[in-house]
């Protein structure tokens, strides 16, 4: 009995991370690699194990690609297996330990960070922006307060984090519409701004004053601030950022007694990079 023809994605659909690897047209691109990488990825936003069919749907990667790309990493060490159910192994962090200790920026950020988080008694983060995302390299952890933990190497939205939109407001006009053009602004909160315009204008804001405060727009109950990092050449490489519980921290406070902090910890963050 023939298959019945394969239903072609709709017109106004995405594209999948397959689709984006496939539109690569350079001759020394490595379509297996990219695939292997895309499937590593897929662990960081589930905490449970993965199977192959859950996998090729969140990468549209073919299944038999997808097996053979679990098999290699199984091979290697990277990834577990049981019955069905794939899971990372501890040897993955050594990939990300390579960037973590190469890197001036975290291997000076560390004692900033502690410091920030004991003299304001909050927790305190470093990240860098990667894709549409921020992406932590660094923290210095107080009381948990959050529904999700965070530590380096957690991902969140730039969109509607403070970190993201300190560096988001450093984007050239045309780069800073290329992202708004392509990211789906959606609500996480009610507070969350899910309006272009109004997130223009709020970037713009951001850029003029130097620092970023996020209203419960992440998570009820989560407010944090946060200012740039920058190089020797002014360029801005970093966020860093403090959160504190709503209830207890009001904006202003966060402006008066967390801003100078802030400030004062990226001036030597600054000062620590080439």
């Amino acid at each position: 009995m023939p298959m019945p023809p394969k239903t072609p994605p709709a017109a106004d659909a995405p594209p999948t991370i397959a689709d984006d690897i496939e539109a690569l047209t350079d001759p020394d691109f490595m379509t297996s690699l990219a695939r292997g990488l895309a499937v590593i990825r897929t662990f960081s936003d589930s905490r449970k194990p993965q199977t192959i069919a859950q996998i090729s749907q969140q990468t549209g990667i073919p299944r038999a690609a997808v097996r053979r790309c679990l098999h290699t990493l199984r091979k290697l060490g990277y990834i577990g297996a049981e019955l069905s159910n794939f899971t990372l192994q501890p040897k993955i962090l050594t990939l990300g330990y390579a960037y973590l200790a190469s890197t001036p920026l975290t291997v000076s950020a560390q004692p900033c960070l502690d410091a920030i988080s004991r003299a304001l008694n909050q927790s305190c983060s470093l990240a860098v922006l990667d894709e549409d995302a921020v992406l932590y390299v660094a923290r210095s952890a107080s009381a948990r307060f959050m529904s999700v933990s965070l530590s380096a190497g957690s991902r969140l939205p730039a969109y509607c984090t403070s970190l993201g939109r300190v560096l988001l407001a450093e984007f050239p006009v045309a780069e800073r519409e290329q992202y708004l053009a392509r990211v789906s602004l959606d609500a996480m909160t009610a507070n969350t701004i899910t309006n272009p315009d109004t997130l223009r204008e709020r970037l713009e804001q951001v850029r003029r004053d130097g620092y970023a405060i996020n209203n419960e727009e992440l998570e009820l109950g989560l407010r944090s601030i946060a200012v740039p990092v920058r190089g020797a050449s002014g360029r801005v490489v970093a966020a860093l950022n403090v959160g504190a519980q709503a209830a207890l921290v009001t904006p202003q406070q966060m402006r008066k007694q967390f801003l100078p902090v802030l400030r004062q910890g990226a001036q030597e963050l600054a000062a620590l990079l080439p």
